[in-house]
């Protein structure tokens, strides 16, 4: 058990698939000691400065970006960003004093957890996909104790340090079952004679799928061969709603953002999804059907090697980004009519479930504490 008085930092975040992990370990620790202190630490501008207090957690933010392919100009501030950011966390951990420091990736984790090893604070890193970043590589010769998702991470990281955990994941994703399919079709206003496909680009939103979707019911005129629970991320809502306006169906429900992912898991019969690893891992303990669309802009393709991981043994599909406007919408028709391949997809699927992985990491933070 986390001991009374104890302090935990965690730093990550950029876009919910580094957020969501993080707020699940959080939780755990406050549900096995509601008496340890937790702090986050975030990048100034990024979502995590409003999700994680959403959360009930305290959060501070540093003022470090990544790296922009586009902008030259962007990234000529980047060292100093950098420097401010390592001056500050050294503050944050001076000032906190914590007993432990956790990352689970993106801007905030690398400063955080290379100015915490350096101050001889006991670290882990949480790294979530099947191709490791460049930040955890680097860190990985200082951290204690590297938690990973997948098999195989030693040609990434020293072998002693891996602990085969999974990702930790929101506590409301389960296995969906009829009564939880029923309770989502309600919410989202599912036809019970129809059958139901979910796009989701992520917290932030994805351009080729919301283009695919948009194809799809320019095509069909609206009459669409089967319900959509359309996410077409906050990035995009504006131009979404607009062409929503000008096309519109009783088949197609959008949302710029799906707080209840849950009972959208458990209303449709097939998933289109990016293929963060969060997000992989969710689908996995809801066991469902998913066609992956890996991004393209992603440090080191590393979507793409996750989505492989699952292709691999027959747990999903995979449709390449390049490839999307001309023949995902019609894969994912010809798969959600296919209830055959829909049991396969889904079996195969549920035995790549970590269900105790947010446990699991924790009982690594209680090792070092």
């Amino acid at each position: 058990m986390v001991k009374k008085g104890h302090r935990v930092i965690i730093s990550g975040g950029g876009t919910g698939g580094h957020i969501f992990p993080a707020i699940a370990i959080a939780n755990e620790i406050k549900a096995q000691n509601s008496t340890a202190e937790i702090l986050f630490v975030g990048a100034l501008g990024r979502m995590e400065m409003e999700r994680v207090p959403a959360a009930g957690f305290p959060i501070v933010g540093l003022p470090v970006t990544g790296l922009q392919r586009k902008s030259i100009l962007h990234n000529i501030t980047l060292p100093l960003k950098l420097l401010k950011s390592l001056r500050k966390a050294k503050k944050i951990i001076k000032d906190f004093e914590p007993d432990v420091a956790i990352g689970v990736g993106g801007y905030a984790s690398w400063p955080l957890l290379w100015m915490a090893t350096r101050m001889k604070i006991p670290s882990i890193i949480q790294e979530q996909n099947s191709y490791a970043g460049i930040a955890n590589r680097m860190l990985s010769k200082r951290v204690t104790t590297i938690c990973v998702a997948s098999e195989g991470m030693e040609r990434f990281f020293p072998k002693e340090k891996i602990r085969l955990t999974g990702n930790p994941i929101r506590t409301s994703i389960v296995p969906v079952t009829e009564t939880l399919r029923q309770e989502g079709r309600a919410f989202f206003h599912i036809s019970p004679n129809r059958k139901c496909i979910l796009v989701s680009g992520g917290s932030l939103g994805a351009r080729t799928l919301n283009e695919c979707v948009k194809s799809y019911i320019t095509e069909s005129n609206g009459d669409t061969l089967v319900e959509i629970i359309w996410q077409c991320g906050g990035y995009y809502q504006r131009d979404t709603e607009a062409f929503a306006q000008e096309h519109p169906s009783p088949w197609v429900h959008l949302h710029p953002f799906i707080d209840r992912m849950d009972l959208a898991f458990a209303a449709a019969d097939v998933v289109i999804s990016r293929a963060g690893a969060g997000t992989i891992s969710e689908l996995c303990i809801a066991q469902k059907a998913v066609i992956f669309v890996p991004s393209p802009n992603v440090s080191e393709d590393h979507q793409t090697h996750n989505a492989m991981a699952l292709v691999h043994r027959e747990a999903a599909m995979m449709v390449p980004e390049d490839q999307a406007l001309t023949c995902l919408m019609k894969t994912a028709i010809d798969l959600v009519m296919n209830e055959k391949e829909i049991k396969r997809l889904e079996q195969n699927i549920s035995g790549l479930a970590r269900p105790n992985a947010t446990k699991d990491i924790v009982n690594q933070i209680i090792a070092l504490l």
